[in-house]
């Protein structure tokens, strides 16, 4: 079977599974789950993985919900992320009902076509939002030697490339020695003090960095009383640039100093510890941000190419793209949508999102026919 004659037949195998996909992005949609908790999303997954003959593996890289659905034997390594984990109180307004809907789509078609001239691989990825599984996943070598990982994200229109910010929040804790404050001899060290400082200095050296970089805060402890020197004070601290290696080799330790200073002129002790781990920068391929173009051309649908230092927001997506060739283009569903706010939510379980969807799992599964040899 020629590449042109399987891209139809793709196409058709994706078009057979509508009502499947759509029921499962509905479910989804309407039974959110937060990240690491999603039973429901992965069985349901898992379940129709099995039922079209795919081998599923549970509980990877120490995640519950994670899995790794697989069907063929030869050819080249093509991996359909999901993601299906939900927002607090906002439920899918990210989307990723859709996205699992989609990956799960490719992966199925894709099977069906190549059979045994390739390896469909279905990676159910969970926590997107918080810890980010894909993190463990590619530290554990679960993206290692693939010929590509393909992802599609809704937005509010087609785009391709780009990339994401690179992220280690940090958490900052000064400790102090309580007292009165009308004590007339102990007069205590106070841990809100230094921390303010050091609020304060971040201010001033957020301008020495040479690259495009996010350095926000708040502070989440304070004291417990106004008549009581605070003796712990603490603070989070997203930490974000264009490249990881600058994050981790220029900001961060210029951080980590700055708070190791005003300890020593405080006389507070200081720790600083990451509450989430390292997301890095995403890395589109340009090859297969090529083919998938073509493919979304095929289907009528036009695509925006961003700059490839465009970043919006950041992902775990970026650790995989590091460890084998990947893209993550955006799907349009609907007009003037902001992701993670209501009126994503609603976007999100739309029939015309419901539809659009079909053209992701196409595209992504046609994307994977050219990988053929």
């Amino acid at each position: 079977m020629d590449k042109d004659t399987a891209k139809k037949a793709v196409m058709a195998a994706v078009d057979a599974l509508a009502p499947e996909l759509k029921e499962i992005s509905l479910f989804l949609h309407q039974n959110p789950e937060l990240g690491g908790k999603e039973y429901q999303a992965a069985g349901l997954l898992m379940k129709a993985a099995r039922r079209r003959g795919f081998t599923v593996t549970q509980n990877i890289s120490g995640y519950e919900t994670a899995f790794i659905a697989a069907s063929g034997s030869g050819g080249p390594k093509i991996a359909f992320l999901a993601e299906y984990d939900a927002l607090p109180e906002l439920g899918h307004a990210c989307g990723h009902n859709l996205i699992a809907a989609m990956s799960w789509g490719a992966a199925a078609a894709f099977a069906a076509v190549a059979g045994d001239r390739a390896v469909s691989l279905l990676i159910g990825c969970p926590a997107e939002e918080t810890s980010g599984a894909k993190v463990a996943m590619a530290a554990d070598g679960v993206f290692d030697g693939l010929a590509a990982a393909l992802i599609v994200h809704p937005a509010d229109t087609n785009c391709l490339g780009g990339t994401s910010y690179a992220t280690h929040p940090l958490q900052v804790t000064f400790g102090g020695q309580s007292a009165h404050v009308a004590a007339k001899t102990n007069k205590g060290i106070n841990a809100l003090d230094a921390l303010v400082l050091f609020y304060q200095g971040i201010k001033t050296l957020r301008q020495t960095f040479t690259q495009e970089t996010i350095l926000a805060g708040i502070i989440t402890q304070g004291g417990t009383a106004p008549n009581i020197v605070p003796d712990k004070a603490e603070a989070r601290f997203t930490v974000r640039a264009l490249s990881s290696d600058y994050l981790e080799e220029t900001m961060l330790p210029a951080i980590k100093r700055l708070a190791a200073g005003i300890a020593l002129a405080t006389g507070t002790t200081v720790e600083t510890v990451h509450y989430e781990p390292l997301f890095k920068e995403l890395l589109n391929n340009r090859h297969l941000m090529g083919l998938f173009r073509q493919n979304m051309n095929r289907l009528g649908e036009t695509v925006i190419e961003l700059a490839p230092d465009e970043a919006d927001g950041s992902t775990d997506v970026g650790n995989v793209s590091h460890a084998a060739p990947t893209i993550h283009p955006d799907l349009g569903i609907g007009p003037s949508l902001a992701a993670h706010t209501p009126e994503f939510a609603t976007a999100a379980g739309s029939d015309h999102a419901q539809e659009r969807l079909l053209i992701g799992a196409k595209a992504m599964a046609m994307t994977a026919i050219d990988l053929l040899d």
